[in-house]
């Protein structure tokens, strides 16, 4: 690239790795831009090496969007948008250990969320991806024409999905465990910026489709599950100190391995204020 770092495909469906270049300063004007276009063009990027300061990693954040709070959870000292995404030596669930998309039961999802890592186990910890442009691209014409006008409930109350921030609310919690959040989204979201359609439910947030019982609704949210979860739609990012992930939770979603009982993961998770989906 003419910025001078270089961005390497890591799979077939979506992520890219950047090299050569420090988030540590901030990027020439030329820089950003390319890099957003690769962003938009490969849904997550991956960075080595980029051992930030809390200062840091929240200027590299507002140079994509704006940082917002997570409700569940307080951010660390001094930095409220940056929460730590940790599972200790003790513990057997870890957070977020179920694919999904960031906050879908929010009115307003984030547009991106963000992960530095600063812990991590000797082993595992891994964390998977999955491209939900091409989720949408591989259905059926009948069930794309099926899908188009639908809504679908999501809930932070689902059970699977509490269970993987029970300890942090433990631990950490910010004031809004009490609180139940529901939000009602369309089924096949358009992206703002790209005007790509992507299947827009996932297995942690989304309860039924809006004006269907949940009985009739599991059978086709079952089947989505699974689909837009297939192999040939993800990509793995194995960590190191001072990884940084950045995907778009627009049309990507993900999930965290949970492979690594006794031991200690530490994560620091920023999300960017996206835009009520359509």
């Amino acid at each position: 690239m003419s910025s001078g770092f270089q961005v390497r495909r890591i799979a077939g469906a979506l992520g890219a790795e950047v090299s050569g270049v420090d988030l540590s300063r901030p990027l020439p004007a030329g820089a950003a831009a390319e890099l957003r276009r690769a962003w938009l063009e490969h849904l997550i990027l991956f960075f080595r090496g980029q051992n930030l300061t809390p200062e840091q990693y929240m200027a590299f954040a507002r140079g994509w969007g704006t940082p917002v709070e997570y409700p569940f959870v307080h951010g660390i000292e001094g930095f409220p948008e940056i929460i730590e995404v940790k599972k200790l030596e003790h513990e057997t669930i870890n957070f977020g250990g179920i694919w999904h998309s960031d906050t879908s039961y929010l009115e307003v999802p984030p547009m991106a969320s963000m992960l530095l890592a600063r812990e991590l186990p000797p082993y595992g910890g891994d964390t998977l991806f999955a491209n939900m442009y091409l989720a949408y691209d591989a259905l059926s014409e009948g069930l794309k024409k099926t899908l188009e006008g639908l809504h679908a409930l999501n809930s932070s109350a689902r059970a699977d999905v509490t269970r993987t921030r029970e300890d942090r609310i433990k631990s950490d919690g910010g004031g809004g465990e009490k609180k139940q959040f529901n939000a009602e989204h369309p089924v096949v979201r358009t992206h703002p910026e790209t005007g790509r359609k992507a299947l827009y439910v996932n297995v942690a947030h989304s309860a039924r489709f809006v004006g269907w019982s949940e009985e009739e609704s599991r059978p086709l949210l079952e089947y989505l599950f699974r689909h837009q979860v297939r192999p040939e739609f993800t990509c793995r990012f194995a960590w190191q100190p001072g990884s940084i992930a950045l995907w778009d939770n627009r049309c990507a979603q993900h999930n965290p391995v949970n492979d690594y009982h006794g031991h200690r993961r530490l994560m620091h998770r920023i999300t960017l204020a996206g835009d009520r989906p359509a």
